[in-house]
């Protein structure tokens, strides 16, 4: 799954979950669990998500959602192989969009 989000600076909490089409709930969640999740928060504690932060839910997202790793699992992968999860997730988000564009542009012919 690829999340399109625009370029921003920064992205509430709204926009993040419905990039991720998860409760926000769930993102706090996982805001409370995972301590690479550090959004800053303005002076009435709206949440505001960095580009970092977006990058870190997607690899959460990646491990638990689509690989089925426990909550556990996944802090202890994060801590342990974080360069190497975050180097071969990035390639396979490459790969996927490489692939999207192929299957438009065969579409197209």
């Amino acid at each position: 799954m690829h999340f399109n989000l625009p370029e921003k600076r920064y992205y509430n909490i709204g926009e993040v979950a419905e990039a991720f089409k998860v409760n926000a709930s769930l993102i706090r969640f996982w805001e409370k669990e995972f301590d690479v999740i550090k959004p800053k928060k303005n002076a009435k504690g709206n949440r505001k998500f960095t580009p970092e932060d977006i990058r870190n839910l997607e690899l959460i997202y990646h491990l638990v959602k689509e690989r089925g790793f426990t909550l556990e699992g996944a802090k202890i992968h994060l801590k342990e192989e974080k360069q190497k999860t975050l180097s071969n997730f990035e390639i396979i988000r490459k790969l996927e969009g490489v692939k999207a564009k192929l299957n438009h542009l065969k579409n197209q012919l």
